[in-house]
């Protein structure tokens, strides 16, 4: 599984960033949502919203 929290805002960025941090399923600073499967899609969005997210592996 893995664990992903939204730790910055993504006020200012660039609308793509804003709606892959949508996509994700986070709305608020510290919301968290988990995934069941590592895909290489998660990792792409994971990539592209590094700056903001904090990922952890559970």
């Amino acid at each position: 599984m893995i664990k992903v929290t939204l730790t910055k805002s993504p006020i200012g960025e660039v609308k793509a960033v804003k709606a892959t941090v949508a996509a994700l399923g986070l709305k608020k600073l510290n919301s968290t949502n988990t995934f069941e499967k590592d895909s290489p899609t998660l990792q792409g969005q994971l990539k592209k919203v590094a700056h903001l997210v904090k990922v952890e592996v559970i």
